[in-house]
Order: structure tokens, then sequence, then C-alpha cells
């Protein structure tokens, strides 16, 4: 690939297994070990395999919601695990992730307008009235109305939950989304739906995905690529 949108090499999380009354560490159990692999702009590349190979683990490790142990994360070029403090924050807006739990992942003391536009003004992209404009379009983007900025999260099916999250992903228009298993809590009927916003948006916006399943076929759909992992590899 002649120039990824993102490159990740030897990327590496090892947790220790600790016993006894004093909690020696006894062993290590290797989540993710030693992977590489790269996304290009407007490609999703599928990550398949068992429950415990360490999937959910290594797109967390990818946007640092969990220190990686070794390894290189590069997006256009910069290392995002060399990054540290105001870089690191300006940077992360390049990476978001679509949770898979469409239930927990948003705050119930937030209203749905203000969950997608407080990141838009953390990252200084507008004030609040500039960022309450775009967080309505956001979800009028993903098949919402713009009247539901004011509703709460309680308020939604699960599927229209899960829109939401995705509208808060696009908030700071990344390169890369991280997607861990967005549509495996939803009916078949709602996971089409969301599917091909997801199609959409990367056809029109040119974003790269990994896309992380356990659903062959939701993985053959939307993906050109496929990378299988077993036991942290």
């Amino acid at each position: 690939m002649a120039d990824p949108l993102i490159n990740v090499e030897n990327l590496q999380k090892h947790f220790p297994i600790r016993r006894g009354v004093f909690s020696r560490v006894v062993g290590q159990v290797r989540a993710v070990d030693g992977v590489s692999f790269a996304i290009g702009r407007r490609e999703t590349v599928g990550l398949v395999g068992e429950s415990g190979c360490g999937k959910t683990t290594l797109g967390r490790c990818i946007l640092r919601l969990i220190e990686p142990d070794a390894g290189s994360v590069r997006i256009h070029g910069q290392d995002m695990l060399a990054l540290s403090g105001e870089p690191l924050r300006r940077f992360r807006r390049h990476a978001q992730m679509i949770f898979q739990d469409p239930y927990g992942s948003l705050n119930p003391r937030l209203q749905v307008g203000e969950a997608i536009a407080e990141p838009i003004r953390v990252h200084g992209l507008a004030d609040r009235a500039g960022a309450w404009e775009r967080a309505g379009s956001l979800l009028e983007r993903v098949g919402l109305a713009r009247s539901d900025l004011t509703r709460w999260p309680h308020q939604f099916s699960g599927g229209q939950r899960q829109r939401i999250g995705i509208a808060r992903a696009l908030a700071l228009e990344p390169r890369l989304i991280v997607c861990d298993e967005p549509v495996s809590a939803l009916d078949v009927s709602v996971q089409a739906q969301v599917l091909n916003l997801l199609s959409d948006l990367k056809r029109e916006l040119g974003v790269g995905y990994l896309f992380v399943s356990h659903d062959l076929a939701v993985v053959s759909h939307l993906c050109e690529r496929v990378a299988v992992m077993y036991l942290g590899e």
C-alpha cells in the first residue's frame, strides 16, 4: 500500500496474571502479540476471531484507550503512541470509535445534542452555537431529526442510539473510525440500516474503518479485506 491511512506495526499488549496473598505476577496474558497491518483511505478492514482473542483490546490500543506495551500506530506518518499531553489531545480527533453497546456508550446525564457538541467545543472547532448547529446537521446525516438534540439517551431505541454514536464519532471529522461490533446488539433489520449508513459515510467522507466483528456475513458485506485474529496474533 503506497500511502496507508494508518499503519500498525508490531503492536503488543500483555496483561499480568497475579495470584496469592501478595498478588505476585505468575504469568502474562498476551492479548495483543505483535500485530501489524495497514488500512487505506476509504477502505474497510474486517477484524474477526473468536471471543477473547484480543480484537477489542487491539482496537482500544490503537486509539490509546488502553496503553499498548510496544509497537507503533502511524496515522498519515505521525506515530500516535509517541505523543503525549496537548499534541496527543489535538491528534485524537483523527481517530474515533463506535462502541459495541449503544446503551452504555452514551452518558445518560447529557442530552444528545450536548454529547455530540461537547467534543467539537473541546477541540476548538466551533463555539457553543456553532457546535450545536453542527450536532443538528450530524443527527440529520445519520437519519434522525434536528429536534432530537434536546432529547435524552433513554428516549431512543437501540438502533437510534447507535446512530447517535456514529454521529458523535463523526463530529471531529476523523480519518479513521474503529467500529467495535457496532451492530451486534441490534435487530437484523436495524443492522442493515446501520451498515448501509457506514458504507455511505465511507464513500462520501473518505474515512477508513477497522471493523471488529464475529459475524462473517456482516464482514463479507462491508469489508474489502479481512484479518483473522487468534490468541493475540
